[in-house]
């Protein structure tokens, strides 16, 4: 743990992470802040509603940003944003990108069978979020009880026949769904 870590708390840092991805994610008005068209909003806006809400400093919400293990956010020329997992209507404004040939995703394997016959579907999200490795799927699979399944995505072949992939700034791929027939499954655990 680093020093500002220990300064902020490991509890706190995490509330204040899970509050920045509620607003910038899901619910601006959450932080009386508004998101632009490409999910960005003014840094000292909602600072100052994380001063006010969780008594941190600015050098404490810059070290959540810069020390979060998923680096869910970008601060750029004053201004911030999440890197995907948006449920409110924004653009993120990515090019179109060829993918690798197979990327990853890890989820539950109760929902295997659902998969089989759905594909992935974004949810109440604006893509479905994959991996181009197997420790980042294990990772994600593992944020909920076991066991779990990685599910490989044949992303070239989709790509080849007309879907489109981004991948985010912090490596995160991106699609809008992932039909069934693209779809392979393996135990995690």
């Amino acid at each position: 743990m680093s020093p500002k870590q220990a300064l902020l708390g490991k509890s706190r840092a995490r509330d204040v992470s899970k509050f920045m991805s509620l607003v910038l994610r899901h619910d601006p008005s959450a932080a009386r802040v508004t998101l632009d068209e490409n999910g960005w909003c003014d840094f000292e806006q909602l600072s100052a509603e994380l001063r006010r809400r969780f008594k941190v400093s600015d050098e404490e919400i810059l070290h959540v940003i810069d020390s979060n293990d998923k680096q869910r956010f970008v601060l750029r020329d004053g201004r911030i944003r999440a890197n995907q997992g948006h449920s409110v209507d924004i653009e993120l404004a990515l090019d179109p990108v060829e993918p690798p040939d197979t990327l990853l995703h890890g989820t539950q394997a109760s929902i295997r069978d659902a998969l089989a016959r759905e594909g992935l579907t974004r949810q109440n999200r604006r893509f479905v979020h994959l991996s181009a490795d197997r420790e980042t799927a294990r990772i994600v699979a593992r944020r909920r009880a076991g066991p779990h399944l990685l599910v490989t995505v044949a992303a070239g072949a989709m790509h080849r026949d007309g879907h489109v992939f981004h991948i985010s700034e912090n490596g995160v791929w991106l699609t809008e769904a992932v039909p069934p027939r693209y779809l392979g499954f393996e135990p995690l655990d």
